[in-house]
């Protein structure tokens, strides 16, 4: 899958632990009981695996997550990429399973399968009927110690990157402006490159890089195993055991890593693209799920950003009509801080500094005013209901419950995060906006149009169909 792909389903499913969902506005979750459903049957298995289980017999399906604590945070610079090329590679086939069969006994089966690599992990997943998951175990635990890295599809599998990113990200200059955002935002920390690489990183990767990587990650004491659906923990414990315990416990590969130095100074930075509007990105530096401050940045951001009737949407899109589409992103699962970053696609009649000193202008009315009641209520309603109806669905379950787990949350902290929300006050949206939200821990990236080349093709001649 590719990371674009990734970051879509991320923020379509469980991005800042919330979906978008219209009735969110509407419940008032004070005078009712909130059903976080079922909690997970806990195992670690005798080589270190974690594994979670959580029965929902709501219907005869599941989905069966395999979550490595590696991602591109995990690489060096001239290797960026290896994370999600390794991805690519682990459906190239083992002994027992070669090449192509993975996916098409999935398939044959009733079931489908893919892979995600993000900044802090790597995860593969199978959604299966309930009497098919014992298929799935054994093929990504086949997977886990067999895997079988050739040279020639190596060089295939690289191709394939390549033009991946050519088109995710070099044809995409908005893909290509939030690369150069986070280029510019940390300058240590691996959160500096792509998770797809760069190409001089791609073209300089070998077979050997990808080996290492294998042997140093992926691991059973590296490894959640996660299965929501219509299962029985204990029935189905003995056959994960099985499959997995044989697989030897591997390295402990260090996940700590040394924080980025406190930025300064504002940096600013244009990116001159083909395009057919100009595009602006500002970003800040800010905690993860750590720090306590992290709950009242995740009601910043739907207070600024979540819905029409936002304060970024109403004042950008609908007032001043500068804008054609106008947010904030903030991921609270992260393994280290990362960034809160607005964005504004530019109406082609408007000034960009006039976008750029809208979205400040609105910075600065939370810094100096706190939101009201009923709109920090609504943004907690909205938040709350997009945790309680996320447990509908298994595959968003097991994900929440994976990333968790894999940069270091810990799955418990998920059912804690509606009780943490509750208590955000107007003050602390007011305090964390005045701390972060600061012209020294800027980062602001413009995308300028650039016109396309003229064609070298000759003009075409349109025939009427007279003589």
């Amino acid at each position: 899958m590719t990371s674009s792909t990734f970051i879509m389903i991320m923020r379509t499913i469980q991005h800042h632990w919330r979906i978008h969902i219209i009735l969110a506005a509407f419940l008032v979750f004070d005078s009712i009981s909130i059903s976080l459903g079922a909690e997970p049957n806990e195992y670690i298995l005798s080589n270190g695996m974690k594994v979670l289980l959580v029965e929902v017999p709501k219907a005869p399906v599941a989905t069966v997550q395999v979550w490595y604590k590696v991602g591109s945070r995990n690489e060096v610079m001239g290797r960026a990429g290896l994370s999600h090329m390794l991805e690519h590679m682990m459906f190239k086939g083992t002994a027992r399973y070669p090449k192509g069969s993975f996916s098409r006994i999935v398939r044959k089966n009733g079931g489908i399968d893919n892979a995600f690599t993000g900044q802090d992990f790597t995860a593969y997943f199978e959604n299966v009927a309930a009497d098919r998951v014992g298929l799935a175990l054994e093929l990504e635990a086949d997977r886990m110690q067999g895997l079988i890295l050739d040279h020639n599809e190596f060089q295939t599998e690289r191709d394939v990157v390549k033009e991946e990113r050519r088109l995710r990200s070099e044809d995409d200059p908005q893909g290509a402006l939030v690369e150069a955002l986070f280029a510019q935002a940390f300058f240590s920390h691996p959160y500096h490159w792509p998770v797809i690489g760069w190409f001089a990183d791609l073209d300089a990767m070998s077979l050997e890089d990808l080996q290492r990587h294998y042997d140093t990650f992926y691991s059973p004491n590296n490894a959640t195993l996660v299965i929501v659906g219509d299962i029985k923990a204990e029935a189905l414990l003995p056959t994960i055991k099985r499959l997995f315990e044989p697989i030897p416990r591997g390295p402990s590969p260090k996940q700590t890593l040394p924080p980025e130095p406190e930025q300064r100074g504002e940096r600013r930075f244009l990116l001159k693209r083909e395009a057919q509007v100009p595009f602006v990105m500002m970003g800040f530096r800010v905690p993860n799920y750590s720090n306590e401050d992290s709950y009242a940045l995740d009601i910043l951001e739907s207070i600024l950003s979540h819905g029409k009737s936002s304060r970024l949407y109403q004042s950008l899109v609908y007032d001043q009509k500068n804008s054609l589409a106008v947010g904030a992103e903030y991921s609270v699962l992260q393994t280290d801080p990362g960034l809160f970053y607005f964005y504004s696609l530019v109406n082609p009649s408007a000034k960009v500094e006039g976008v750029e000193e809208a979205i400040q202008r609105e910075i600065v009315r939370l810094q100096n005013e706190p939101p009201s009641e009923q709109e920090l209520q609504r943004a907690k309603n909205q938040v709350e209901a997009a945790r309680v109806f996320e447990q509908d669905s298994n595959f968003r379950h097991a994900m929440l419950m994976g990333q968790a787990e894999s940069v270091g949350a810990g799955w418990r902290r998920i059912d804690q995060f509606v009780e943490r929300i509750r208590a955000v006050t107007a003050k602390d949206i007011q305090r964390v906006a005045k701390q972060y939200l600061t012209p020294d821990n800027r980062t602001v990236g413009i995308l300028i149009p650039l016109p396309s080349p003229p064609s070298d093709l000759p003009p075409t001649t349109v025939h009427d169909g007279k003589s």
